[in-house]
């Protein structure tokens, strides 16, 4: 054992340069082992903060982090290799290496984008703010975007190929790129108008008069919106007719209408003033009516069968279900008052008048 140990390092003195190479490796192994307790370390520190950024930087940068060392490491040993050993692919070591360095870098860009966003909606929806799910997943989207074509760029440049050339081919073909994919690049700059204007959102409720859509919007893709209809089925809008259409948004609705038509009989003509004072009253005190829209109940019509009082008012609420409850609740407070006033909600009713002239005395009776 004591004569093996000996000729190795005799071997070792012979050529110093493997001895050096153990030595990088061996340093890269150490240094990749305090990387990881460090930022182990640092991760149980910055979950315990309310910054969104710490916590997302520390978690996307360990592994892109690790590898970058590994690959340095490596590079700087077969560096060494390479001066000793005519090996013709050990030249395309540092190429390969810049390139690991671009891709993880882009890695860690992309894990970071992602994080980012994940932690901005979790913490406004644990304070209890409103968070607008389309932006956030617009711009991650876009900075991932952004962050690919970089890389790719990046990648190019250091294989050598002239990013002014593939710049230019790219303004040259994407004429023909967009003369063949017009439909597409149409879907994508809708769907760049939907992200910047914000028109909907992902769980509001749409409707444009134009088209045949309404439903609630579940998802906003760079090429479509799926819309979910109201008996469950999906609609799958190109973002392009968004640009075309009008598009009305029902979830923004500050308040609901009631607006009706209360028609009560001819013979109840001196009491529907009474009436009308009464359910404008009745609507002024309602908990459920907003006083501070407009509010108008007048008799405005001499209709065929009936004399008909408008009611229009508006609801605090805008919930489907809760709106109609309120409705439900002063149609019923209508018709008491209209009892009350001992008249009648008219119905469609006709009056036959029959002119009878008399008989001559020799007429035969019928």
């Amino acid at each position: 054992m004591t004569e093996f140990i000996h000729r190795v390092g005799l071997g070792f003195l012979a050529e110093p340069w493997i001895a050096r190479i153990i030595i990088i490796l061996a340093v890269t192994a150490a240094a990749n082992l305090l990387a990881e307790f460090l930022l182990r370390h640092v991760r149980r520190v910055t979950v315990r903060t309310v910054n969104v950024w710490d916590d997302a930087l520390v978690r996307c940068a360990s592994r892109p982090m690790l590898v970058v060392i590994w690959l340095i490491g490596l590079s700087l040993a077969v560096d060494i290799l390479r001066r000793h050993v005519d090996e013709p692919f050990l030249e395309y070591v540092v190429p390969l290496r810049n390139i690991g360095i671009v891709l993880c870098l882009g890695w860690f860009l992309m894990r970071f984008i992602g994080r980012v966003s994940e932690n901005i909606v979790a913490a406004r929806l644990v304070r209890g703010d409103e968070i607008d799910r389309t932006t956030v997943d617009a711009l991650s989207k876009l900075g991932r975007l952004v962050v690919v074509v970089s890389a790719l760029l990046l990648v190019l440049q250091t294989l050598g190929v002239s990013i002014a050339g593939v710049l230019t081919l790219g303004g040259i073909g994407g004429i023909a790129v967009g003369f063949a994919a017009k439909d597409l690049l149409a879907n994508f700059f809708g769907g760049l108008t939907i992200y910047l204007d914000r028109p909907f959102s992902v769980g509001e409720w749409i409707r444009s008069p134009d088209k045949a859509i309404e439903g609630t919007v579940e998802y906003i893709s760079w090429r479509h919106t799926r819309v979910r209809a109201f008996n469950k089925n999906p609609i799958y809008v190109p973002n392009a007719l968004f640009t075309t259409i009008v598009v009305e948004n029902p979830s923004r609705m500050t308040n609901r209408r009631i607006r009706e038509v209360v028609g009560v009989r001819y013979d109840d003509l001196p009491k529907v003033a009474a009436i009308a004072n009464d359910i404008r009253a009745m609507l002024q005190a309602h908990p459920d009516i907003d006083n501070a829209q407009t509010l108008i109940v007048n008799f405005t019509a001499f209709a065929a069968s009936s004399l008909d009082i408008l009611i229009y008012t508006f609801t605090r609420t805008t919930v489907w279900v809760e709106y109609h409850m309120v409705k439900q609740d002063v149609l019923l407070k209508i018709a008491d008052i209209i009892a009350a006033h001992g008249a009648q909600i008219a119905f469609p009713t006709q009056t036959l008048h029959v002119d009878l002239e008399p008989l001559p005395p020799d007429a035969a009776p019928a």
